[in-house]
């Protein structure tokens, strides 16, 4: 079976690609591949079986060559011209008074293709700025509308963490990440702590969301009680990095234990509920029978 290419493009987009003619490439090469017409370039990412099982189905397009001295030159040259044609885009956009807001320009290798990227709360009559382009540039324009998220990993950057942004490093596809996956790791959904780059909630929760389930199963709920021998205590705190639980009474006093503590003293309640629990299932069924 042949190996398959994963090579990234502009903007963190990504496609599989196959190597008929069995070229010697690495990670980190360019390649000028197959593209819907014409032909584009991009970098080797991934390499080898493991792609096997992220492929979509279908015919993949081919890599045509190694990129070459000449093939870097056109590269760094349409790069050049992305930034000129960006100018001109959010000129033309201000001219026909539309609103919507330039995200990026992106040229085709062989440039029978250039595509104008864009976002907006509504839908966009673009059809007088599309002639505007066609005319300024004599090929095909394609105009793609992109969401908050689309539009952080076209332009990238850092998070937080000091790492390069999830959406344009390794994430292939958007999961939805929702406001209880927030509240589920004690955070605020509105906080500007567990919003990313792109304004909505950071996709590192949905990575962390069963860690935290999975860690919360071992703790008593919060208003859980628990009697100790300074009283009766409610919890209303969990940590669970560092496995311990605070307890507060009616007075306001509060006490910190350990996970450990807190179940051993929950222990003798769970025996007393077991046991009135299976005598009221035997009276129940002497009832029955009965």
């Amino acid at each position: 079976m042949a190996e398959i290419y994963e090579i990234e493009f502009k903007g963190g987009r990504k496609e599989f690609f196959s190597n008929p003619q069995g070229i010697i490439l690495r990670i980190g090469d360019y390649v000028v591949v197959q593209a819907d017409r014409g032909e584009d370039i991009g970098m080797v990412a991934q390499i080898g079986e493991p792609l096997i099982q992220q492929k979509k189905p279908g015919k993949r397009k081919e890599i045509i060559r190694k990129a070459t001295q000449e093939d870097m030159a056109i590269l760094r040259e349409n790069k050049q011209k992305e930034k000129e044609a960006f100018k001109l885009y959010k000129e033309k956009i201000e001219e026909h008074g539309l609103d919507m807001k330039a995200v990026d320009v992106e040229f085709q290798f062989d440039r029978s293709k250039i595509c104008f990227f864009f976002t907006s709360e509504r839908r966009v009559d673009f059809r007088g700025l599309v002639r505007d382009l066609a005319a300024a540039y004599k090929t095909r324009i394609e105009m793609r509308q992109i969401g908050a998220r689309d539009e952080t990993r076209r332009l990238s950057g850092y998070g937080p963490c000091g790492r390069k942004l999830c959406c344009a490093s390794f994430l292939t596809d958007f999961v939805p990440v929702s406001s209880q996956m927030a509240k589920d790791q004690k955070l605020s959904p509105t906080s500007s702590k567990t919003a990313g780059v792109c304004g909505r909630l950071m996709c590192c929760l949905l990575f962390e969301e069963q860690f935290y389930k999975e860690a919360y199963k071992k703790f008593p709920k919060i208003g859980t009680k628990v009697t100790t021998e300074e009283g009766d205590f409610e919890v209303s705190e969990i940590n669970i990095f560092k496995q311990e639980v605070l307890l507060t009474n009616r007075e306001g006093n509060k006490l910190r234990m350990t996970l450990e503590q807190v179940n051993k003293l929950r222990k003798p309640l769970r025996r007393l509920f077991g046991v009135k629990r299976s005598k009221a299932k035997g009276d129940n069924r002497r009832s029955k029978e009965g």
